[in-house]
């Protein structure tokens, strides 16, 4: 294992002044220590716009790296082939490797990519090379040596990170100091629609729901995040007799924000738009995302929603549900929530297959 502190200091000797990236826990410690030093990194919404704030930098004429989680190698995969490689961009990319070697020791969401990602990169011709779990500096440093060849030749190279392999640190955030505990925060939303279809975002925000609201009309999210707020409209044109709550998050809704203006756009009246926001990637060890600088109401509102209103305690909360489902939607409600104590509940996977999940939600739906 190599420290976050070396990680980031063998980088900076090397000229790397810019990151940027989408949290993962394999990297929690080195966006924390760059989080510390102001300009040293930028946190992104989605990995392709870390990659595009990377390509901006070496326009700008300074070294970069980005840093990600496999699971969202996609999203940078359209930046990286008609960006970096058509331009000849020599970028450096960190790309954790979860649900690698062995995808039964991970969660469902990465069985698929991660044994697909060594292959997914020698697709598109994209060198790479791997930082094991027992390697030092020494051997971070050699790594590094190869790399800089390949940025030598205007080629784009990627550090596949196993689990491990990089130490952690405390990060720095801002979390809000007045709101309610998610969990309550979801028990009062469900109670206060009962018969409504609920898609829950991956991460806490599904783990909680399942420890405290848990009913076969409730569709976990495992991965692709970002995306609950488009599944949810989905099932709301679907089933426009259907109540629809999606509880959402903070960093989750900022990875894809043009799902705002889809929705004001189709308008479905039975969509309520919930958005647990505590200003971090709480799953991925508390890196901050960018919501203390972002109204969601106010964005909401421009992109064609009925409603939209901020609650930071019980009575605003359930004022705002019975708003919602008074009056025509879309309606969206943003809750202020504090930092999770105590032991985190387990994921819905651990009871239910993904298969089980469908299926059950499937047959509330039709039911």
């Amino acid at each position: 294992m190599i420290s976050a502190r070396e990680f980031c200091d063998l980088l900076a000797d090397r000229g790397f002044t810019v990151a940027s990236g989408v949290p993962c826990s394999h990297f929690g410690g080195p966006i924390a220590h760059l989080s510390t030093q102001p300009g040293r990194y930028v946190p992104a919404p989605n990995e392709g716009s870390a990659l595009a704030v990377a390509a901006g930098a070496a326009l700008g004429g300074q070294r970069a790296y980005v840093m990600l989680q496999n699971s969202g190698l996609g999203n940078l995969i359209n930046p990286l082939t008609s960006l970096v490689m058509t331009y000849k961009l020599p970028l450096l990319t960190f790309t954790s490797l979860r649900g690698w070697p062995d995808p039964a020791t991970d969660e469902p969401q990465h069985a698929v990519m991660g044994p697909a990602t060594p292959g997914l990169l020698d697709s598109v011709a994209t060198p790479h090379h791997t930082l094991y779990a027992q390697d030092g500096a020494a051997e971070f440093a050699a790594l590094l040596e190869k790399a800089e060849k390949d940025l030598a030749d205007q080629r784009a190279p990627f550090v596949l990170v196993e689990r491990g392999a990089i130490g952690k640190a405390t990060a720095a955030n801002a979390p809000h100091s007045q709101g309610l505990p998610a969990a309550d925060a979801i028990r009062l939303v469900t109670a206060a629609a009962p018969k409504a279809a609920v898609v829950a975002t991956t991460g806490f925000t599904g783990r909680d729901t399942f420890a405290v609201a848990d009913t076969p009309g409730t569709f976990y999210m495992q991965g692709s995040m970002g995306h609950a707020a488009s599944i949810g409209l989905g099932v709301a044109l679907t089933r426009p007799e259907r109540t629809v709550v999606v509880l959402d998050g903070d960093g989750a809704l900022l990875m894809h924000l043009g799902a705002l203006s889809m929705i004001g756009s189709e308008a479905p009246a039975n969509l309520v738009h919930v958005v647990l926001d505590n200003r971090v990637h709480e799953s991925t060890g508390g890196q901050a995302t960018t919501s203390a600088t972002t109204s969601f109401p106010d964005m909401a509102k421009a992109a064609g929603y009925a409603s939209a209103v901020v609650c930071d305690d019980e009575q605003a909360l359930n004022a705002a549900m019975s708003r919602a489902q008074a009056a025509p939607g879309p309606h969206l409600v943003c809750v202020k929530t504090l930092p999770r104590t105590g032991a985190i509940p387990p994921r819905a996977t651990n009871a239910l297959s993904t298969l089980d999940i469908r299926d059950r939600f499937q047959s509330d739906l039709q039911g």
